[in-house]
């Protein structure tokens, strides 16, 4: 994160209209992504804020970044309200600046915007059990569900072919071909694994190309923290961080969240003994999220579903590798071989997968019965 000079801050500040009263901010929450503070306006009432600086060297064109955001949660709002929802508490809240701008550019380049905070709500970095996977599979559900209308096509992508694991592919073998590190040698067992899936890579973005699967609004980072829980019964309320929404695949967002949580272990475990897939994980969340979306799917992004949990995992591998043989310049490392542990994790899960192909599949087909 970069150092940001007070007076930069007033700036921001002075830019917006939060209400009379004593302003003070302070760094907020476990993001590694944007600059996040809690901002508190204290007069005769409280009422509390998140600014943001966007990470620009990874979100290039803020514009379009927040013209996503703003038309994905204006829909949201509108969805909320037929149904007699909270919209203030049930999705973001883009707070403009006196400007009319859904975010400010400051004197030394920096883009900025600001949320209103989302009172009585807790984010958990961590599944306390089965069941804050199943609320999380609620959750992401009823985002694809609430936005099943929204034409994906007009949204921005503002990391182009972040989930083209074909592309991916590409770019794990021009690596391996550079080998500017000399490491290619010593792991021939990842190399071959990559390479024996080749065919996978293509499966689920050849059946978009045909017309066979629907693009879709997606959030592209469907993890639990990325949603607000209320902290008195612990129901999902909103889904937060949309810098990733963009145009793509339901089975990838299903699938990003099966990678990342229906397992125990830590996504760097050095030892494989203990990274296991985990089907009752699996079918909780694959409850959770056809129970709410499912009568939004199509019945071939229903029967994809396991694909997506295969690819989103594989393509996480390769991203990894890929970043290994270039020298560990993206994902941040803390001791040598950390990215080709994590590679190794998520090739153990594809393995596990498969090993369970065929319960993965009854299970979908199980739960999209239930939600017809």
């Amino acid at each position: 994160m970069i150092q940001i000079k007070p007076e930069i801050f007033q700036e921001v500040l002075s830019a917006y209209d939060l209400g009379e009263g004593t302003i003070t901010y302070k760094a907020y929450g476990e993001g590694h992504i944007n600059n996040t503070s809690l901002v508190t306006v204290t007069g005769k009432e409280t009422h509390r804020f998140i600014l943001q600086r966007i990470n620009t060297d990874i979100f290039t064109n803020p514009k379009s970044l927040m013209e996503n955001i703003c038309g994905v949660t204006s829909y949201l709002k509108d969805i909320i309200a037929e149904r007699g929802g909270d919209t203030e508490r049930e999705t973001m809240t883009v707070v403009y600046t006196r400007d009319g701008q859904p975010y400010y550019t400051d004197s030394t380049q920096g883009a900025w915007r600001i949320y209103k905070f989302v009172e009585h709500t807790i984010c958990l970095q961590q599944c306390r059990n089965t069941e804050d996977f199943y609320t999380s599979a609620k959750a992401f559900g009823q985002f694809q569900k609430n936005l099943s209308g929204y034409d994906a096509s007009t949204l921005h992508e503002t990391i182009p072919d972040f989930h083209n694991t074909p592309d991916r592919l590409r770019k794990f073998k021009e690596a391996l071909a550079a080998d500017t590190m000399h490491r290619a040698a010593d792991i021939p067992e990842e190399i071959d694994f990559v390479l024996n899936h080749e065919a996978d890579c293509s499966h689920m973005t050849d059946l978009l190309a045909a017309g066979k699967l629907p693009l879709r609004v997606t959030h592209n980072d469907t993890k639990l923290n990325n949603i607000l829980l209320d902290d008195k019964t612990n129901d999902a309320l909103c889904i937060i961080d949309l810098d990733t929404v963009m145009p793509g695949l339901a089975a990838n967002d299903y699938g990003d969240s099966i990678r990342f949580g229906a397992n125990h272990s830590a996504e760097d475990e050095p030892d494989l003994t203990k990274v296991n897939f985990s089907l009752e994980l699996f079918e909780a969340y694959t409850k959770g999220f056809l129970e709410i979306a499912g009568d939004a799917l199509t019945p071939l992004e229903i029967e994809t579903l396991p694909w997506g949990a295969k690819l989103m995992t594989l393509e996480c591998g390769m991203r990894f590798l890929t970043d290994y043989l270039e020298g560990d310049h993206y994902f941040a490392v803390h001791r040598p071989g950390q990215n080709l542990d994590r590679t190794r994790t998520q090739f153990k899960l594809v393995r596990d997968m498969e090993a369970h192909w065929d319960e993965m599949n009854a299970i979908v087909r199980k739960y999209a019965a239930v939600a017809k």
